[in-house]
């Protein structure tokens, strides 16, 4: 796992052997956030970050100069790797909390400029992502949301769908 661009660019991080998250693949995570520096200004905005897995993309936002960035990740042991992290790179910006994703995101009342969600593509639920985050009004007006699923999903009908970029085996679909 790297971190592709910012203050950290270039290192590189290697996940224990017992975590069980799958992460974005750099490609994947390049390419997307390729797409959204042309969207976000990334030192303006706050961030939550679903299924956070590694963290991969919590350092990513932090490295680009993120001021607020909220993770969430139900894995202690994942958890625990995301604090390594943090400690090892002096990362303040981010706020780690052990919380199941639904529970989180019934019990919030936050508005996020940018969310990002990262399910297990095997996750029932994650066909409802998106009417969650809407139907809570997480995201701040003008605000964007990503999700990234297997191929076999398609949102496009979603009212707030907004564009679907496909990178291999990776797809995200973009909601406003």
């Amino acid at each position: 796992m790297r971190i592709v661009s910012g203050k950290f660019k270039g290192r590189r991080f290697e996940p224990p052997r017992n975590i069980t998250a799958r992460p974005t693949t750099d490609f994947a995570k390049e390419s997307l956030f390729n797409v959204l520096n042309n969207l976000i200004d990334f030192e303006e905005i706050s961030a939550l970050d679903l299924f956070s897995g590694t963290g991969s993309i919590s350092m990513e936002l932090a490295s680009r100069g993120c001021p607020q960035i909220v993770s969430i990740e139900q894995s202690e042991r994942h958890l625990a790797f995301i604090k390594k992290m943090m400690t090892e790179l002096k990362i303040t910006e981010i706020m780690p909390l052990k919380a199941d994703v639904f529970h989180y995101i019934a019990s919030t009342d936050r508005k996020f400029d940018f969310i990002f969600a990262d399910p297990p593509y095997a996750l029932p639920e994650l066909k409802t992502l998106p009417d969650l985050i809407f139907e809570k009004q997480l995201l701040s007006e003008g605000g964007l949301f990503v999700l990234e699923h297997p191929k076999n999903y398609d949102f496009s009908s979603h009212p707030h769908f907004s564009q679907h970029r496909n990178y291999g085996n990776v797809n995200f679909t973009f909601f406003e």
